[in-house]
């Protein structure tokens, strides 16, 4: 007999039933059937709030400030539809204004925004990169393909519109890199492996800046304006070039057999900075995962001669940062040159005279450093980091000589992407907290003032939400992990259990709305799931950001072992072991690198977890081996290039399918960018072969991370209801 309980039932309906079942069943089935009435009750009880309000807040990026002045510029990203705002000191939170006037959800976002050095006119870029087939994302299935182009818009002039300063166009994710000059007059960008620039009063439209050979990118203005420093990428080797406005020639600095990146000018425009690291070198074996020495050089503008300034060693903790990435390296004021280095274990900022000598630690301990920017006098470096509150971030600011750091914020709050003005008069950042969406704030003696308070949404459930608890425990291998625990309120009964994982893997998960926007949305999900009686439990799982490099760089991991699947398992474990919840029903979901260990639990672990929602995910990372280039050249093949393709294939939930028995929802965009739509469709086919229950949530034209609003409500929407059947209702 199957019984089905819902929250809309009356009392009285329920007692009839009750009776009726008492008199129908023989005694000894009573209690089983209590029992499921009383799970079914505490976990059908009705959520507080819908989807829709939690996921209703603006979430705010790009946040800038003009390099003269005191004005600052963010995008608001509300329910989909993308705008500029600006706000002036020294009264921020009345100041605060739209300027740009875009109206749908159309899944075209805004990136690169820039204020002049005035502050008078914003550049950004609308749509998103190409795809292999050269096409920009059109995840509303517009009939006219859309394009990524790079607009102007006058900041106080009233009623204005954006101007069009030319395509954009780019084929790298990364690659939305708008540079302004600094007269205010000129934007260079990357676009088509080729330098654009155009004058941002829009009289002279983008052109190609310089015939240059290979992949150019990361464009810096000297500063005169004279001059444009970029990296010239050849592939198996790089340069650091420079464009002369007054010459007809690109000049290439110490060029050599290794690969050169993140060119930086000095204030004065004297000297140039860069980082080395070795060239590419063939027939290496994959499966060893091997050091990425690095060293910082040094060019004379004025003769072109570099030297080495410093250099790593050669240990693991050595090699090139990536959790900082490009704000790895900045040319302070003073002559010093300040960088991250995990020397120690940890991502530390360092600083170096640019004559030579020791370098100089400037932040220590058991922590790590995230966001950097140079303070508008470049005396001082403002940054963000998890030092005495691992799972939040909160803003410090450091002296480049080496003071101890003073902290800007602390608390139950989280704070990221600091900023100056151009006066040095205020600091600025985005923030959240355990249930306040992200927002900008002004950093005052008092703490964080929130401006653009008209762009909450009255319809926001704060008073609803639940705080995550901080949970720490063990793998079975011995590796101490973090969680955020949502308990459901008012929880009578054992209710099911949910174990979230994120992407990445380069990630971390927080005690609050985070500060990236997927899981920003991920974060309210969880909320929402939490509100519908689950416990949820999000993992930050080996191969994560912020508690050393080498829990990040685990050994045997990804597709040399997934050993970060044992996490998995542990947080399955850890939640059966909560006295509120139901060990026989706990599911699992996340999206990417989540998806795949989604897939990962459900083909190897079905009796633990018992259900799942995959999010684009991977499930054979043997294909990215054998689509290398070289595989199939047999003067190139790694030496292991067999056991690599084995291990890999070991390593996916695809070689466990055989195993695979619960059910799950697979949900993915068919023009993701990040993991190939076939990853998906291919391990459907093998679950039909097994008679595994699945359900599919296919978007056609979404990309990754999905562009629209409405995309994100469907996808959550049947992550709920997916659960709801297969974890809640009981056979």
């Amino acid at each position: 007999m199957i019984l089905r309980v819902y929250p809309e039932h009356r009392f009285e309906a329920t007692i009839r039933l009750l009776d009726s079942l008492a008199r129908a069943l023989k005694a000894h089935f009573m209690i089983a059937t209590i029992l499921i009435f009383t799970c079914a009750s505490a976990c059908w009880a009705q959520a507080p709030f819908t989807l829709e309000q939690i996921m209703s807040f603006s979430f705010p990026s790009e946040l800038v400030a003009a390099s003269h002045g005191n004005r600052v510029a963010w995008v608001f990203d509300a329910k989909g539809v993308r705008n500029v705002w600006v706000a002036d000191g020294p009264d921020f939170a009345h100041t605060a204004r739209q300027i740009t006037h875009f109206s749908a959800d159309d899944g075209q976002p805004i990136a690169s925004l820039r204020l002049t050095p005035d502050g008078k006119t914003a550049v950004f870029a609308v749509g998103s990169e190409l795809n292999d087939a050269q096409e920009s994302a059109n995840p509303a299935s517009w009939t006219n393909a859309p394009k990524q182009q790079v607009f102007a818009i006058d900041v106080d002039a009233r009623n204005a519109s954006p101007r069009l300063l030319g395509d954009m166009n780019c084929t790298d994710e990364d690659c939305e890199d708008i540079k302004i000059s600094p007269n205010g007059q000129w934007a260079v960008w990357p676009a088509k492996k080729k330098l654009w620039i155009a004058s941002i009063d829009g009289k002279q439209q983008a052109k190609e800046l310089a015939f240059v050979h290979g992949d150019a990118n990361d464009p810096q203005w000297s500063p005169d304006g004279q001059h444009i420093a970029f990296v010239s990428d050849r592939g198996s080797h790089s340069f650091i070039a420079s464009y002369d406005f007054g010459g007809n020639s690109v000049r290439y600095v110490a060029p050599s057999v290794d690969k050169d990146s993140m060119p930086r000018w000095s204030p004065d425009g004297k000297s140039l900075v860069f980082v080395r690291t070795a060239g590419e070198e063939h027939k290496l074996p994959l499966i060893p995962i091997r050091p990425k020495p690095w060293s910082i050089w040094v060019a004379d503008t004025g003769t072109g001669v570099a030297r080495e300034l410093w250099h790593s060693g050669d240990r693991p903790d050595d090699s090139l940062p990536e959790l900082t990435e490009g704000a790895s390296l900045n040319f302070a004021a003073d002559g010093r040159i300040v960088f991250a280095s995990e020397q120690d274990g940890r991502n530390h900022l360092y600083s170096i005279a640019v004559g030579g000598g020791p370098a100089t630690l400037l932040t220590s301990g058991d922590f790590d450093v995230e966001d950097v920017t140079l303070s508008a006098d470049k005396r001082s470096i403002l940054y963000s980091s998890n030092q005495d509150d691992t799972d939040r971030r909160h803003l410090w600011s450091v002296d480049i000589a080496g003071a101890p750091p003073q902290r800007l914020t602390g608390g139950e709050t989280i704070e990221w992407s600091p900023v100056q003005t151009g006066d040095g008069k205020v600091i600025l950042c985005l923030g959240s907290s355990a249930t306040s969406p992200a927002m900008p704030y002004e950093i005052t003696a008092k703490g964080r003032e929130m401006i653009a308070t008209q762009a909450l949404s009255s319809d926001f459930p704060a008073g609803s939400l639940v705080v995550p608890k901080q949970v720490i425990f063990r793998s079975e291998d011995g590796v101490t992990l973090h969680g955020q625990l949502f308990m459901p309120p008012n929880v009578n009964g054992k209710v099911p259990g949910l174990v979230f994982m994120h992407g990445g893997p380069m990630r971390q998960m927080l005690l609050g709305f985070h500060y990236m926007d997927y899981y920003h949305n991920a974060y309210a999900e969880n909320q929402y799931l939490a509100s519908r009686g689950y416990a949820v439990l999000s993992v930050n799982y080996r191969l994560g950001i912020m508690y050393g490099r080498s829990f990040r760089e685990a050994p045997n991991t990804i597709w040399r072992g997934a050993e970060e699947y044992k996490d998995i398992v542990a947080a399955g474990k850890y939640l059966q072991s909560l006295p509120e919840v139901d060990g026989s029903r706990i599911g699992l979901w996340g999206g990417s690198y989540g998806g795949f260990l989604t897939a990962m639990g459900l083909a190897r672990d079905s009796e633990l977890f018992k259900a799942g929602v995959d999010f684009h995910g991977v499930h054979d990372w043997s294909v990215f081996l054998t689509e290398r280039p070289y595989f199939g050249n047999l003067a190139l093949r790694p030496p292991d290039a067999d056991a690599a393709v084995k291990l890999a294939w070991e390593s996916s939930p695809d070689a466990y399918v055989e195993k695979w028995k619960s059910p799950v929802l697979l949900i993915h965009g068919d023009d993701d960018r990040n993991v190939p739509f076939s990853q998906t469709g291919d391990l459907a086919q093998r679950l039909r072969k097994q008679h595994v229950q699945f359900e599919q949530l296919i978007l056609p034209d979404e990309i990754h991370g999905f562009l629209m609003w409405k995309s994100w409500l469907r996808a959550y929407s049947a992550t709920a209801d997916f659960f709801d059947a297969t974890l809640k209702r009981p056979q």
